[in-house]
């Protein structure tokens, strides 16, 4: 019988919107990394322009009203990022309207930031690690636990030496400015990390769905304030996230967020796809469309469940493919060796990131595409309110998404 220790009942969704800009409000807090602060703008140059790079950065110092603040290699896409703030006297939509008309840049676009959200509503007693269960992935660890494959896990920092994740979740790298001093202490990668991989069967807290899946944490999410409910990510810090996890050979990025589309992240996410990775992220629930980058053709979009199989129908449903996992007080790991009922697609993106694990293992050549497919034919019968129509999610069946495979397993 595993043992738990409660630190508190919060519910939190990292599935999330996206502004162009961060409010003056989070502008004038003391401490905002550099990579959060308002008004920037990212250029990108490529390659081919190399030997003018140095002439272009300073071209754009001379002709505009901005001050440097960065800049930072993607070697995934082979562009060279210069990040730019904006003077508040000149009109940034204009900048960028001048910049792009420059052939000798590539991409030029706000250093946008996806924004987390806290969900209020979740009910203080779910029923407990439902999850493995529910989308019988249970049925199948005897067979496979994720062992070999690797998930890039982007999101805040996450605590390593929790003792359902010790040994298998890595502290990647921080791309957040002075964010290795809280790693550790980051409830969502932590939650996040233990819906993936949490030991099964160690006595201790909860079973993940790939238990022995190797989960490489990459902070590129920061939290804005104290309480510590919402946390912020940015163009810039997703930028080197994914591209960290590409040069790495991630099999597996899990972006358990969303936003408003993005040029830069876009072309990173397509070479991961082309490197034959596969992108799992959270889609929003309650907009009126899924975000991005939920709805990029090639990425595994995913919403919540509850325990009895309800999901939401969101408007946008009947565009997208679309699969549901649970995501509605999931029991999971949080720092300082606690366990905490959250809720929110972030949730349900991290159970669908551990299935494609276990497939992976079974499978190690499988294509992103073909993962897609197994799953999105893996259905489960929906929820008692839920319809059986075309427009419905797939609720994924672990079991039934190997057996596709070829793999001897006996599914309900």
């Amino acid at each position: 019988m595993k043992a738990y220790r409660f630190s508190g009942l919060l519910a939190v969704l990292l599935a999330s919107t996206g502004c162009s800009n961060l409010s003056p409000q989070l502008a004038s807090i003391a401490g905002t990394p550099k990579q959060f602060e308002s008004r920037q703008i990212i250029v990108t140059l490529s390659e081919n322009v190399r030997s003018q790079w140095q002439a272009i950065h300073e071209d754009i110092l001379d002709r505009y009203d901005v001050q440097a603040t960065g800049k930072f290699p993607l070697k995934s896409i082979q562009v060279n990022c210069l990040v730019y703030r904006v003077s508040d006297m000149v009109d940034i939509d204009e900048v960028k309207r001048r910049l792009s008309a420059d052939p000798r840049i590539d991409i030029v676009q706000s250093n946008q930031v996806f924004d987390g959200l806290l969900d209020g509503n979740t009910k203080a007693y779910g029923e407990l690690s439902y999850g493995p269960k529910m989308i019988h992935a249970d049925l199948i660890h005897s067979k496979v636990t994720g062992k070999g494959i690797t998930i890039a896990v982007i999101d805040t920092g996450a605590d390593p030496e929790h003792p359902d994740l010790k040994g298998h979740v890595i502290a990647g790298e921080n791309f957040v400015e002075g964010g290795n001093a809280s790693f550790a202490k980051d409830k969502h990668g932590t939650a996040i990390a233990g819906v993936i991989g949490a030991r099964e069967s160690n006595g201790i807290g909860i079973d993940g769905i790939a238990p022995d899946a190797k989960i490489d944490v990459y902070k590129a999410c920061w939290y804005a304030d104290s309480s510590k409910d919402k946390a912020l990510c940015s163009s810039w810090t997703l930028a080197k996230a994914i591209d960290a996890a590409i040069l790495k050979g991630s099999r597996i990025i899990n972006l358990s967020l969303g936003g408003a589309e993005d040029a830069l992240l876009k072309k990173l996410l397509i070479t991961a796809n082309q490197s034959h990775i596969i992108v799992v992220a959270a889609a929003l629930e309650n907009k009126p469309e899924p975000g991005f980058p939920a709805s990029l053709d090639f990425v595994i979009p995913v919403i919540s469940v509850d325990p009895q199989g309800n999901t939401s129908h969101p408007s946008w449903l009947s565009n997208l493919e679309v699969i549901a996992a649970p995501g509605i007080e999931v029991l999971t790991t949080t720092p300082s060796n606690s366990y905490d009922f959250l809720s929110g697609s972030s949730l349900a993106a991290a159970h669908v990131s551990g299935v494609a694990a276990l497939l992976l293992q079974y499978h190690p050549q499988l294509e992103p595409v073909a993962v897609k497919s197994a799953l999105m034919h893996s259905r489960i019968t929906p929820g008692a309110h839920q319809s059986a129509s075309s427009k419905s999610p797939t609720l994924i069946n672990a079991c039934r998404a190997l057996a596709s495979l070829g793999a001897e397993v006996n599914c309900p």
